[in-house]
């Protein structure tokens, strides 16, 4: 990677990881906005927690080097579930929050798709790697 592809690649992975873990104090501690996203979408309590939880796994993946593709890959799903709640159910802006928190989600979601980007190889020799066993 070139030196400025390596800084935006750390940047992203750093940006990502500090949103998520950022939120993670509002979905544990059962902030009201919270609550009121998630008993939107009909999934009050466990899908406040298992998000919470599933979004503290990416982040702690994407700060280790040898497994932030699987962090990048982990929290592009996670926001692809978030924008597209926000998207269909909630609506850009939550409680009067003129769209903060959908603009998290698509910032993350960014950082995540550029960290897909640059461990491209790194997926598919783990691909690679999963069918040559498959095979065998």
């Amino acid at each position: 990677m070139k030196k400025t592809q390596t800084i935006l690649y750390w940047l992203a992975r750093i940006i990502a990881a500090i949103i998520m873990l950022q939120t993670l104090y509002f979905k544990f501690s059962g902030a009201e906005e919270s609550i009121y996203i998630f008993t939107t979408a009909g999934v009050e309590p466990f899908g406040r927690i298992a998000a919470g939880v599933l979004e503290l796994i990416a982040s702690i993946l994407l700060i280790i080097s040898a497994t932030a593709w699987l962090g990048g890959l982990l929290a592009a799903m996670l926001m692809t579930g978030a924008i597209g709640m926000h998207l269909t159910i909630l609506g850009i802006e939550v409680k009067g929050d003129n769209g903060y928190l959908f603009y998290l989600a698509l910032t993350v979601m960014l950082c995540s798709v550029w960290v897909i980007y640059c461990d491209r190889k790194k997926i598919m020799t783990y691909i690679s790697l999963i069918m040559a066993k498959a095979k065998a």
